[in-house]
């Protein structure tokens, strides 16, 4: 629980920080915006006034231009302007792009009478746009009026959509950052899964060689049969279970096995070694048999394992329930006890190693299960339902 708890703060600290990073970047994007937004505003006044000048020396006909007045109108050269009349007609456009009706570029300037078709539906559009982020300009002349719309430039534009990109690259970061610690420590569990399963195994053969000798002793001294029989069982059972830690971290080999034996063998090794307190009930249909891929040596650790704590959830007194339902495509095996159950927060938790609620559990029996099951045969396990103090349900899916 102590690791969860730090991933579970290492992925709050990247989250808080890309947050933060969001938040900062936007209110300072938003300042710088605000600022150019207002610079742009004076220079398209000063515009406007420039051209409100030199329509005015024109009409004197003093038979001089300004030079001045023409370099403030040139010098404009990123934000997009239209110029209209009293009556709504565009009179002059500047940087945007128009075309005639030959689909050929026209130079900035030039009549909007030449432009073509299409170039005029893409003037109209402009200016609503214009229209919908700021108010015109007035330019008072001698005997009409006219009114300058703009929108802000595209560099300006930029600036604004520029905290949504650094935003999006670093929640990647964040994401990116946060599998590579997911995946480094999913290897990590691995290998360590690897190695302990398969060190218990070697650990386990001296005591077994050890004790099939013993056995044949037994057999040679005519040892009682019923002593003989049960340590050959215990000895069997030994094997089995470091056969069973043999196999984990490789691939192992998944046979088509009949499912309804094998549960029913496995409830009756079960109620052998339980207190009679403990009631076991068999659901299975009315098949005799239901063959699955599995791999018989792990797929019956699975099972004992949920029965075993499911046993340790009653207390040593209830009841256990294994119910099969076939569904064509894939085999439901639901396991439900009478005990304690489990708070819905911690569904997902009971799967993870070194999750327990026993005081000298290592927590490793249900996250061993969930290995065999979704890594080895491409099942499905999880806690199907829970009631506190009135059991738990967990639901096995496999393929056929």
């Amino acid at each position: 629980m102590q690791i969860n708890t730090r991933k579970q703060r290492w992925k709050f600290l990247l989250l808080a920080g890309a947050l933060i990073i969001g938040i900062a970047t936007t209110w300072y994007t938003n300042t710088l915006v605000k600022k150019l937004e207002s610079e742009e505003k004076i220079k398209i006044e000063t515009w406007a006034e420039a051209t409100k000048q030199l329509i005015t020396s024109k009409s004197q006909d003093d038979g001089q231009f300004d030079l001045f007045l023409l370099r403030i109108l040139q010098k404009n050269t990123t934000i997009p302007v239209i110029t209209v009349d009293e009556n709504g007609n565009m009179l002059i456009a500047r940087n945007l792009r128009l075309y005639d009706n030959n689909n050929q570029p026209l130079d900035e300037g030039v009549s909007l009478n030449s432009i073509g078709t299409k170039s005029k539906k893409y003037l109209e559009r402009q200016l609503a746009k214009m229209k919908s982020q700021h108010e015109p300009i007035l330019i008072e002349l001698p005997n009409s009026k006219q009114f300058l719309y703009y929108k802000d430039s595209t560099i300006l534009t930029q600036i604004q959509y520029y905290p949504l990109v650094q935003l999006a690259i670093v929640f990647l970061f964040v994401f990116l950052a946060f599998f590579g610690f997911s995946s480094t420590r999913a290897a990590e569990q691995n290998q360590v899964w690897v190695g302990m399963s398969k060190e218990t195994a070697h650990q386990l053969g001296t005591p077994i060689s050890s004790l099939m000798a013993w056995v044949e002793l037994l057999k040679m001294e005519q040892a009682g049969p019923e002593i003989i029989q049960e340590v050959e069982k215990d000895v069997k059972r030994l094997e089995t279970i470091a056969d069973r830690f043999s196999k984990i971290g490789s691939t192992p080999v998944l046979v088509p096995e009949n499912l309804l034996t094998i549960l029913d063998n496995s409830v009756k090794y079960l109620k052998n070694r339980t207190s009679d307190k403990v009631k076991f009930e068999l659901n299975l249909g009315d098949a005799d048999e239901l063959f699955v891929p599995l791999n018989l040596t792990l797929f019956e650790w699975v099972v004992e394992n949920i029965c075993k704590n499911a046993i340790d959830a009653m207390n040593g007194n209830g009841k256990i329930t294994l119910t099969v339902k076939d569904q064509n495509q894939v085999v439901y095996l639901d396991i439900t006890d009478s005990g304690k159950g489990i708070p819905k927060s911690n569904y997902q938790a009971v799967f993870q190693p070194g999750y327990t609620t026993k005081p000298r559990g290592w927590g490793l029996g249900l996250s061993l299960a969930k290995r065999i099951i979704e890594n080895y045969h491409n099942g499905k396990i999880f806690v199907r339902s829970s009631e506190i103090n009135r059991g738990t349900t967990f639901r096995i899916v496999l393929k056929k």
